[in-house]
């Protein structure tokens, strides 16, 4: 699927594309894939320069769930002394957190294709191999403690999305009761390597420059918004394209 789209990089950019294969979910359990992303990108920095590749100049890029994959390896190469630091990370409509399914860009997109709100959630839920019964709890946020909806507030909050992304509607979201049940089967979600946005900021300082692509008509739209605004916050330099008529997959 993405190798006619890597070729394209690579002549359109001269660069060296390495497209790495990473085992898939069911058969290998999350965080396999993070784990083989993760060694992939190590092994390549280590040896960059058989490639050809100056290693003060790779850039890590994905798209969707490989933008989550992207952004929480950054993330992890943060506190690496033993290798060289990234030049940058291209984020492509990533998914990036796990807290929020009520966000402006989910309410204004849920019934828009491929990726319609609940096939967002029954993929993630697939992939962390938990049962599809949750959802609707999730939706209703149902799985977050207090204190941890306090902290979280601070990164994930429709006011921090721009006015001019909520004009096609939306609706402020009830709270509903928390269950212990929910959040000690879901505990998985809140890991940063899961939902990167809900990484500390000692974390998010230290990242590479950053490029985000988000879709309008995308449930995926809003996590790039507030990541974006994240990254600026602690002074790192975004450089972010929307597509006004795009939506999730058009790469």
């Amino acid at each position: 699927a993405y190798e006619r789209t890597c070729r394209y990089f690579a002549r359109k950019s001269n660069s060296v594309v390495v497209s790495v294969g990473y085992r898939l979910a069911p058969k290998h359990p999350y965080p396999t894939q993070f784990e083989d992303c993760l060694t992939a990108t190590i092994h390549f920095m280590r040896t960059a320069q058989d490639y050809g590749v100056d290693p003060s100049r790779i850039i890590i890029c994905g798209d969707s769930s490989g933008g989550t994959l992207t952004a929480a390896v950054a993330q992890a190469l943060v506190n690496r002394r033993d290798l060289p630091k990234l030049r940058a990370q291209i984020l492509i409509y990533p998914f990036l957190q796990c807290v929020d399914f009520n966000l402006p860009s989910y309410q204004q997109n849920e019934g828009v294709p491929i990726l319609l709100k609940e096939r967002t959630l029954a993929l993630g839920l697939k992939y962390l191999n938990k049962d599809l019964s949750v959802m609707e709890a999730v939706f209703k946020g149902c799985h977050i403690p207090e204190d941890m909806q306090l902290k979280y507030q601070k990164w994930v909050s429709p006011d921090y999305i721009p006015h001019e992304f909520k004009t096609r509607g939306y609706k402020p979201s009830t709270t509903h009761p928390f269950s212990e049940e929910l959040y000690t089967l879901l505990k998985p979600v809140f890991d940063p390597v899961f939902s990167p946005l809900l990484a500390e900021d000692s974390v998010i300082a230290r990242l590479p420059e950053a490029f985000i692509l988000t879709c309008e008509y995308d449930v995926l739209r809003d996590d790039g918004l507030l990541y974006k605004k994240r990254l600026e916050d602690h002074g790192i330099k975004v450089t972010w394209c929307h597509l006004q008529e795009g939506f999730h997959g058009t790469v």
